[in-house]
């Protein structure tokens, strides 16, 4: 039998196999992936949540997320109003990372940590827009201190790929549209791991994996710690608390000189004396300070 009939007898053979008889390995195939992804899923999803206690948030001079407008729930709106309008509005096309921001201040001890956390509190109530607050103060920690939560597993641990998903690392909390990356494992390269490619990677994957998501970064001081610029490299805005009448000029001018001129960068004047009129007196209560 020639090579041309051998063939043609096989295509007649293929054309009398019934359709019941065609095996059912693709199926099969397909059902296994579907549970190989399920797998995967579960293992990676963080479901640890954080209870934020309103409460205890108004009695440290935070906003209350679920109560009446305040004084300084008003002070917030504002201010989140211009950083959301640049994180996705069309400023945003001219910024790399829009929606990263960096909230620093020249010195410690300024209130940076206060705002940072007030700006997720406040743009977590928004009804459209998720927030994430990251503690990248990882020399002096203190968001789980303000927020009265254990420091779990966090961003030092992934820049240290003792955790390889993101998500592992990201919790929910009982704020709605709120979550929150403690700064992690303390370790004695910890400013070299800020300033390291995997940090770069993650600001990447942070801003391509979350584009909806406003990502709120509690930085260390500009003046003193040579990593932060690096970090706001990194990010499309940037915040620089400066405290009234107690920072320098000459500090801020030497810190905002470090900042990328790219970079979207707003001023927040904090604890500032109010009026006598005024019954709210002063606001803003940094880390470090008592209230």
């Amino acid at each position: 039998m020639s090579t041309i009939e051998k063939a043609l007898a096989k295509k007649k053979a293929r054309s009398n196999q019934s359709v019941d008889d065609k095996p059912e390995a693709p199926e099969q195939e397909a059902s296994s992936i579907l549970t190989t992804e399920q797998s995967k899923d579960n293992i990676h999803v963080n479901n640890t949540v954080i209870n934020i206690n309103n409460d205890r948030l108004t009695e440290r001079g935070f906003i209350h997320t679920g109560g009446d407008t305040t004084h300084i729930q008003e002070e917030f709106r504002h201010i989140k109003r211009k950083l959301i309008n640049n994180a996705f509005g069309p400023v945003s096309k001219t910024l790399k990372n829009s929606n990263l921001i960096m909230v620093s201040s020249s010195n410690p001890n300024e209130g940076k940590t206060f705002v940072s956390i007030n700006l997720a509190l406040s743009i977590a109530l928004e009804q459209d827009k998720t927030v994430l607050l990251i503690d990248a103060d990882v020399l002096r920690p203190s968001v789980h201190r303000e927020l009265e939560f254990e420091n779990n597993k966090g961003l030092l641990d992934y820049l240290r790929s003792d955790v390889s998903d993101l998500s592992e690392i990201i919790y929910s909390t009982s704020i709605s549209n709120l979550k929150i990356m403690p700064a992690g494992t303390t370790h004695h390269l910890t400013n070299e791991l800020l300033a390291s490619d995997r940090m770069a990677k993650l600001a990447r994957e942070l801003a391509d994996r979350y584009p909806d998501r406003i990502v709120i970064f509690d930085c260390p001081p500009l003046l003193g710690v040579t990593e932060t610029p690096v970090l706001a490299s990194l990010v499309g805005q940037g915040i620089v608390v400066v405290e009234e009448s107690k920072t320098k000029l000459e500090h801020v001018k030497s810190a905002t000189a470090q900042l990328d001129e790219n970079l979207a960068v707003g001023f927040i004047i904090n604890k500032t004396i109010k009026t006598s009129k005024d019954v709210y007196g002063y606001y803003g209560y940094g880390y470090g300070d008592k209230r």
